[in-house]
């Protein structure tokens, strides 16, 4: 596929607060490759990325481990969280070994990673054999009929706030207590293509997410501000929060993330072989490891 040079690079935001400390003071508008914003949930920017219709974006870690053939990875650039991160919550009506013996899961269907993560933690760790349907993310139609429920990021957070009476089961705990990993839920990825024709612009683009990373991890007051005018909350939970989270793409989160490959090919649920390509700057090397082949477990 050819990349038109006559656009603008389309970027794809995730419009949920777990990804605010890096796109929070990206101001695009402000670069000489004056690129284009496209928010969405992740699994549109995930089709949308697939599709070619938008050149870079952040997405699901699993919807990268079934495109990596096509994407390169940004580096340095995800979210992670080695522990609780408060936005991917399984809500349980009837007790866990109720679901877990053919029990229904009422899912929403806004993030792929999220989704496997839930499969691998009921099938593969607790031994489970849950029913998953899909439904619109709001808990208590969701469970109305279905004996837990999958909310995630905003909505999520949103939820846990009610005093619902529902246990709740925090799905990146689990999966920090059960393997002692990262769990890495997004990363930036660029579509090859636009990473060899428009180099230059990428690379804008990239040391521009990077730095509005950085003036994030050095002052979040402004993205709390941010998060309590427009999802609510206090600030002592937003900080709280985002201390939960990681926006780095080290060897601990890359370790996470070929195990987490590995146990939803286990399952079935991606193909034989997933690729991490890091993308490397026209002018220098990013990352010292740029390629690793996720098949060593």
């Amino acid at each position: 596929m050819n990349l038109e040079r006559t656009r603008p690079i389309r970027i794809g935001r995730i419009d949920y607060t777990n990804v605010w400390p890096v796109f929070h003071r990206f101001e695009p508008d402000r670069l000489r490759s004056a690129p284009e914003t496209v928010q969405g949930m992740p699994a549109d920017l995930n089709r949308r990325l697939r599709e070619g219709d938008i050149d870079m974006a952040a997405i699901s870690s699993f919807a990268y481990g079934l495109n990596s053939e096509d994407y390169l990875l940004l580096p340095n650039l995800s979210v992670s969280a080695r522990g609780p991160v408060q936005s991917i919550l399984l809500f349980l009506k009837s007790p866990l070994e109720t679901v877990l013996d053919g029990g229904r899961i009422a899912m929403t269907t806004t993030s792929a990673t999220s989704v496997n993560l839930l499969k691998i933690l009921m099938e593969k760790f607790h031994g489970g054999h849950p029913v998953y349907e899909t439904a619109e993310p709001v808990l208590d139609n969701m469970l109305a009929d279905a004996d837990a429920a999958l909310l995630i990021g905003d909505h999520a957070i949103r939820a846990s706030w009610r005093n619902h009476g529902y246990q709740v089961i925090d799905l990146s705990d689990s999966w920090y207590r059960f393997t002692g990993m990262w769990m890495t839920f997004a990363v930036w990825a660029v579509r090859k293509e636009a990473a060899a024709a428009r180099s230059g612009e990428v690379q804008e683009i990239y040391e521009a997410l990077i730095e509005s990373k950085a003036r994030s991890q050095t002052d979040l007051t402004p993205v709390i501000s941010h998060a309590i005018s427009t999802i609510g909350g206090t600030e002592a939970y937003w900080r709280g929060y985002f201390a939960g989270l990681n926006h780095d793409l080290g060897p601990g989160q890359l370790e996470g993330l070929s195990l987490f490959f590995s146990y939803a090919r286990e399952l079935g649920c991606l193909g034989p072989e997933a690729r991490i390509e890091q993308w490397s700057g026209p002018a220098r090397q990013i990352a010292s490891d740029s390629s690793t082949t996720l098949n060593r477990r």
